[in-house]
């Protein structure tokens, strides 16, 4: 078994041919180390041209509960999940949309839905004709929350799990901020 086995969640960044500003989004996969998952990120972004790290986390405790890579075939069903969602929200003035991207544990997409309404961007990044909302939507829309299990690629969820159990002495995850090159595959 790849006991090494862990689950990042890494913010990519590129600037795709034709493009005039750098362009993100969200890879989550299992591996050894961000740079081992080179290839599945190019796989998950084909026309990205060169890719770049902006920010990645190895994601092993989310709201008290400690996550664990497995074999599919030793999970047992039901329980939490874990959820991901991208808020979007607005400043008066300010000619940008700010995105706050969160990792909740929760039994259902409404549950999850519910909790991200409670969070600090959703009630201070909007105003009147302008609210926060989970992106691609005003209000909040269970169409934009994803399980991160249905996030990794078809090859790790046929091969892993994602076992959530209560900490016993939970500790943030580091979260590594700042450009890393990975250059071409």
């Amino acid at each position: 078994m790849d006991t090494d086995f862990k689950l990042y969640m890494i913010l990519l960044g590129c600037k795709p041919k034709g493009r005039f500003t750098e362009q993100h989004d969200i890879f989550f996969g299992i591996g050894t180390s961000p740079e081992a998952l080179k290839e599945e990120m190019y796989a998950f972004w084909p026309d990205a041209g060169t890719l770049h790290i902006d920010s990645w986390r190895e994601v092993t405790t989310v709201e008290g509960c400690t996550i664990k890579v497995v074999p599919r075939k030793s999970m047992r069903p039901g329980g939490d999940k874990l959820f991901f969602i991208n808020l979007g929200g607005y400043r008066p003035g300010d000619f940008e949309e700010y995105h706050y991207k969160m990792i909740m544990v929760a039994p259902t997409m409404a549950e999850a839905i519910k909790k991200s309404k409670a969070s600090a961007f959703y009630k201070h990044f909007g105003f009147r004709g302008a609210e926060s909302h989970i992106d691609d939507k005003y209000g909040i829309d269970v169409d934009d929350v994803y399980p991160v299990e249905d996030m990794l690629a078809p090859h790790f969820r046929e091969k892993y799990a994602l076992e959530l159990a209560a900490a016993q002495n939970p500790r943030e995850d580091i979260l590594h901020i700042g450009y890393l090159k990975i250059g071409p595959v």
